[in-house]
C-alpha cells in the first residue's frame, strides 16, 4: 500500500510534462500532446518578399511611424514637422492634419487605443542623455475634426542612471517602438550596443511616470516599429540588423501581458539596405511597412518607401484556431 503515492506521483508527473510544449504546427519542435503553449517554438529560417512596394511622397522622406485608423494608413516624420499624413493603400496622400502648439523633437512612433493616438517623442539615438521624453496623447474625435486635443505623458527609465553625452548610436536607451494595451504603455527600446530590445512599461495617464523595465528580447536587430493587436495576442515589430538586413519579429499566444511567453519567430524581408521604421496591419495577416529615405552616395540611393507583405501562411492558422 505504501508505494502507491509513488505510482500515482508518477502518473500525475508524466501528465504534467505533456501539458506543456510547443503548440504552433509550423514550429520544427510542433508537440501534438502540448494543451498549453510554453513559448519553447523553434522556426526553420524564413525570408519573405513584399506583395508590393511602392515610393512615398518627399513630403515623408523621414517616415517613421505607421498605423491603421479610420481605414486608412497615418505616418509622420521624425524631425521638426508636425504634420500626421493620411495615406491610402499605395502610399498616396490623403490628408494632413498639423499637430499646432507642440514641438516635434523626435517623433519617432505612433500607436493608438479605441479613444487616443499616441505619438513617441522619445528618440534619444544622438546623445543618448535626453531628459524630456515624452508621448503626445491625443484625443482621436478632436483629431479627425481638425483641433486636436493633446496631452503629455513624460517619463524617465527607471535604470537609466547616467545622462553623460554619449556618442551617437551608442545608447541603450534609445526607443522607436510602442504599443498601448489597457491602462500602459510598452516601450521596446533600439539597444545600439548588444541589439537586443529591453521591455518597459508605464502609465498612459498625463503626467511624470518612470518606465519600469521587465524583459529582454534578444532580436539581433534594431526594433524601429510595433503594431499591436490586444484580442488576438499579436504583435509584430520591425527593424534591421547593423548590417542592413530588415525584419519582422512575431510575438504571439502569449500570456497576459508577458509578452515572451508565447511564440517567438524572426523573419528576414528581402528588403536589404532598407532602413524599416513603421508597421502597421488590420487583421494581423498583411502588414504595410515603410522605409525612410537612405543616402549614401555613391553606394545607396533608396528612396522612402511603403511595402506589403502577405504573412497568412504563417498566421492564418494561429488567428483563425
Amino acid at each position: 500500500m505504501k508505494t502507491l503515492p509513488f505510482y500515482l506521483f508518477l502518473i500525475f508527473s508524466s501528465t504534467y510534462v505533456q501539458i506543456n510544449g510547443c503548440m504552433d504546427s509550423l514550429a520544427k519542435n510542433y508537440d501534438q500532446k502540448a494543451i498549453e503553449n510554453d513559448g519553447s517554438c523553434l522556426y526553420k529560417n524564413l525570408k519573405v518578399k513584399p506583395q508590393y512596394s511602392v515610393n512615398l511622397s518627399d513630403s515623408i522622406k523621414e517616415t517613421s511611424g505607421l498605423i491603421l485608423f479610420e481605414n486608412s494608413l497615418w505616418t509622420h516624420n521624425d524631425d521638426h514637422d508636425k504634420t500626421i499624413y493620411k495615406l491610402d493603400s499605395l502610399g498616396k496622400i490623403q490628408k494632413k492634419i498639423v499637430l499646432n502648439n507642440v514641438t516635434n523633437n523626435d517623433w519617432e512612433e505612433i500607436s493608438q487605443d479605441s479613444s487616443h493616438l499616441y505619438i513617441g517623442d522619445f528618440g534619444n539615438n544622438y546623445s543618448g542623455n535626453r531628459k524630456n521624453l515624452k508621448i503626445l496623447k491625443i484625443e482621436k474625435k478632436s483629431f479627425l475634426e481638425g483641433n486636436p486635443i493633446i496631452e503629455n505623458i513624460s517619463f524617465t527609465y527607471s535604470d537609466q542612471a547616467d545622462f553623460n553625452l554619449r556618442k551617437p548610436n551608442t545608447t541603450n536607451f534609445d526607443c522607436e517602438a510602442f504599443i498601448v494595451s489597457k491602462d500602459s504603455i510598452y516601450l521596446f527600446t533600439k539597444q545600439w550596443k548588444s541589439s537586443k530590445t529591453n521591455i518597459y512599461a508605464l502609465s498612459k495617464q498625463p503626467g511624470n511616470h518612470s518606465a519600469k523595465f521587465k524583459d529582454s528580447l534578444d532580436v539581433k536587430g534594431l526594433v524601429t516599429g510595433a503594431t499591436y493587436l490586444e484580442d488576438k495576442r499579436l504583435i509584430a515589430l520591425c527593424g534591421y540588423s547593423k548590417m542592413g538586413k530588415t525584419f519582422i519579429y512575431l510575438l504571439y499566444d502569449f500570456k497576459n501581458h508577458d509578452f515572451l511567453s508565447g511564440n517567438k519567430r524572426k523573419i528576414d524581408l528581402k528588403l536589404s539596405f532598407h532602413q524599416v521604421e513603421g508597421i502597421a496591419t488590420k487583421d494581423g495577416l498583411h502588414y504595410y511597412i515603410t522605409n525612410e529615405s537612405l543616402v549614401r552616395k555613391p553606394v545607396l540611393n533608396i528612396p522612402q518607401q511603403i511595402h506589403h507583405f502577405d504573412l497568412s501562411s504563417l498566421l492564418n492558422s494561429y488567428l483563425h484556431k
